[in-house]
Parts: C-alpha cells; structure tokens; sequence
C-alpha cells in the first residue's frame, strides 16, 4: 500500500510570480531595491565602530538571562553596556 503525500499542494502563484520580472507590487513599495538605495544615500551609510574580541567575567546569572533572550545575546550585551557609558557622559 502506498503512502499519500502529506505535503499540501502549493498555493503560490507561480505564473504571477514569474510575469513580475522583479516589479514589487505597489501596497509593498518599500521592497524595491530603488527605495532601499534612496533611503541609504539620504541618511548616509552608518559605519560601525570596529568591535574588540575580549575575554569578559560576567555572572552566570546574568550570562544564562542574557542568552535565554534568544540569539544575539552579545549584541544585546554590548548594548546595555554602551548605554551605560552614553548614560555616564
């Protein structure tokens, strides 16, 4: 006996998809590329300072909260830290 498929038969409109040639639909103009580069050139492109490698002692308390918020935790620690330093000037 074979086993039926128990993928779903795709609803995508592939034919649409393929007539678009890349033209975003007009209620998601913000996905063009055209839009993206014009936002990037108004506001100029933000360099990020260069980051340090270092080795840091931290609590594990503080460590395994900082990770259960999901990935990025370094980012996320970094942030607080540089707040701090914003808020000490």
């Amino acid at each position: 006996m074979k086993r039926a498929s128990t993928s779903a038969k795709s609803k995508t409109d592939f034919a649409r998809l393929r007539s678009t040639k890349g033209i975003p639909a007009p209620d998601h103009l913000e996905a063009d590329v055209r839009h993206i580069v014009r936002g990037v050139v108004r506001r100029g492109l933000q360099l990020q300072p260069p980051k340090s490698a270092i080795s840091l002692r931290v609590d594990q308390d503080v460590l395994e909260w900082f990770k259960t918020q999901g990935p990025g935790y370094q980012t996320r620690i970094n942030a607080v830290l540089r707040a701090f330093r914003d808020a000490s000037v």
